[in-house]
């Protein structure tokens, strides 16, 4: 059992910057894959980032490579997404999740899930 919380979410103007956190609990957070979705207003969910157990390999949406930055501390049992140049059209809930298989997160799926942090970006 895997239990996420987000954080680092909040009110920002088009153009700056933030850094969301996932912060997994339970010791075997090196062995999962971690990646970042997001949910705006009247869409689906869509993919923003995932990461493999180790970091040595991610992925992004194509339309956020280059602004964003999926990273890991296997050490601190946390993940990151630094998010820059951040645009109205970001604006979401950012939800994490967690799964032993790589791909699945890659398909928008995974066995856990946070509960999701609000990013609003003014223009």
């Amino acid at each position: 059992q895997v239990q996420l919380v987000e954080s680092g979410g909040g009110l920002v103007q088009a153009g700056d910057s933030l850094r969301l956190s996932c912060a997994a609990s339970g010791r075997t957070f090196s062995m999962y894959a971690m990646g970042w979705f997001r949910r705006a207003p009247g869409k689906e969910r869509e993919l923003v980032a995932v990461i493999t157990s180790s970091g040595a390999t991610t992925n992004y949406a194509d339309s956020l490579k280059g602004r964003f930055t999926i990273s890991r501390d296997n050490a601190k049992g946390t993940v990151y997404l630094q998010m820059n140049s951040l645009k109205p059209e970001d604006t979401a809930v950012y939800y994490c999740a967690a799964d032993l298989y790589y791909p699945k997160l890659a398909g928008l799926k995974g066995d856990y899930w946070g509960q999701g942090t609000q990013v609003t970006v003014s223009s």
